[in-house]
């Protein structure tokens, strides 16, 4: 496929990356030459200096060959444009933008996407994304990640394996003895930062990753089984009322009657704003690195701290001062900067929130071909969890698991056929509309597209 990235910042130079190692034609587009230096340095893809908004750049970037425009440039109008230009000039039939104005993402302005006036096909919001993401981990306390598919009947658990596992060291083939009733598939692990997928006779290890697909009303006997008995925190504390933190304190009062939010905003403007919009929450006006506000927020009777400034350093030190004054509470932190990670387990931080990987697994889903619906990106691309459904032309029809000649990167972890959630076993058969949830290594994934094939987008 065709595929032309506006914008070479770290989401732009990230989609490239992992779009070129798919085997996608790659050209990036950007105003700074340095960017495109670096681009051009590390990814066999065609990199271009310009502004993509002028049509003399996109035809230099073979703009009437594309197949899709993807417009992550760091401001919403010029997104919006160069998809403008692409469909009117250049007729390109996919046009994906990034767009963050809580103006522009209004759903009673909605009108405004179509062909007659803003030809964007996908919008993507990365701070909604990023609020939804962290409301999901806040539903499945003990679980680093939550992932919902399949219309929310089938989740994704990313499961940190600790000392309190009841599954340790027990051979895979042997957990339906020990949970006969247990409808959950584990799919592999990221051990030493390199993830494999477990057969039966393999076991889980101390500080593994597990990635589990679990029927979703099986979500609390399985983190049990993991030895997670953790409850959901109903006292919460946002530190820093930006759009992330507004959009998941807004997120959370229409989902979580019993919850109690506090939210401490360094800006007295945009407090007083978050306070007009929100309707139970309580708004501080201060710096959550001021131990007096921290008491003031009443910090002991706090179950999670969320750390959501633009600052990747003051959410540290947050989480720091949390640790320090007041233990015992689940502790996450935003951070833009990759590098930090790597502090994580020194600073005792529950969880490290990546927001680039949020929005790049939004976008890499309305790349594949077929009827993929849904796709959740490991290792910075290098698997995907991915739902599609078996349409007519699929030859997984009428074919038992066993027999499906499936490659062993791709794991099958659970099936939705009509109502009904099913963990399929060796001679488990493939049905015509079945939803498929399942793991694929990323060189794998056209072989994935033609299983689930479909000539269009």
């Amino acid at each position: 496929m065709n595929i032309i990235i506006c914008g070479a910042g770290r989401v732009g130079g990230t989609i490239a990356k992992l779009l070129a190692e798919q085997n996608h034609s790659i050209t990036i587009i950007d105003q700074s030459s340095e960017d495109i230096q670096k681009i051009n340095e590390s990814l066999d893809i065609k990199g271009i200096v310009g502004k993509a908004t002028y049509p003399s750049i996109l035809e230099k970037a073979n703009a009437s060959e594309a197949d899709m425009i993807i417009a992550v440039t760091k401001n919403d109008e010029i997104n919006m444009m160069i998809c403008q230009i692409a469909y009117s000039v250049f007729n390109i039939q996919k046009k994906i933008a990034r767009i963050r104005s809580k103006d522009y993402l209004d759903p009673k302005f909605s009108r405004i996407y179509n062909k007659e006036n803003l030809p964007i096909d996908v919008i993507i919001s990365p701070e909604i994304e990023i609020a939804k993401s962290i409301q999901r981990k806040l539903e499945a306390p003990g679980a680093l990640d939550n992932v919902n598919f399949a219309d929310n009947k089938i989740r994704l658990l990313e499961i940190l394996v600790d000392e309190n596992c009841k599954i340790i060291n027990t051979p895979l083939g042997k957990l339906t003895v020990k949970f006969p009733d247990l409808e959950a598939n584990i799919l592999g692990v990221i051990r030493n930062e390199k993830f494999l997928i477990l057969k039966k006779n393999d076991i889980l290890l101390k500080d593994d990753k597990a990635y589990v697909v679990i029927n979703s009303t099986h979500m609390q006997k399985t983190l049990l089984a993991f030895g997670h008995a953790e409850k959901i925190s109903n006292k919460i504390l946002i530190i820093g009322g930006g759009n992330i933190g507004f959009n998941l304190a807004k997120n959370i009062e229409q989902s979580f009657e019993s919850a109690r939010i506090k939210i401490i905003e360094k800006s007295k403007e945009r407090a007083e704003f978050i306070a007009n919009e929100l309707n139970n929450s309580i708004i501080i006006n201060g710096n959550g690195l001021d131990e007096d506000v921290l008491e003031e927020a009443n910090l002991e009777e706090i179950e999670t701290v969320l750390a959501l400034t633009n600052d990747d350093e003051d959410n540290l030190m947050v989480s720091v001062l949390v640790e320090k004054f007041s233990k015992d509470k689940r502790t996450m932190a935003l951070i833009n900067k990759p590098n930090y990670s790597l502090l994580q387990s020194s600073l005792k931080i529950d969880d490290l929130i990546d927001p680039r990987m949020n929005t790049v697994s939004s976008i890499l889903k309305h790349v594949h071909k077929g009827t993929i619906e849904t796709a959740y990106s490991l290792l910075n691309g290098e698997y995907e969890i991915i739902e599609a459904e078996i349409i007519e032309t699929s030859e997984l029809i009428n074919k038992d698991l066993k027999n499906s000649n499936l490659p062993e990167e791709i794991r099958i972890g659970a099936i939705l056929r009509d109502e009904d959630v099913i963990i399929p076993t060796s001679d488990f058969i493939f049905k015509e509309k079945d939803t498929v949830v399942f793991l694929a290594k990323r060189d794998q994934l056209s072989v994935v597209e033609n299983i689930f094939r479909i000539s269009s987008f």
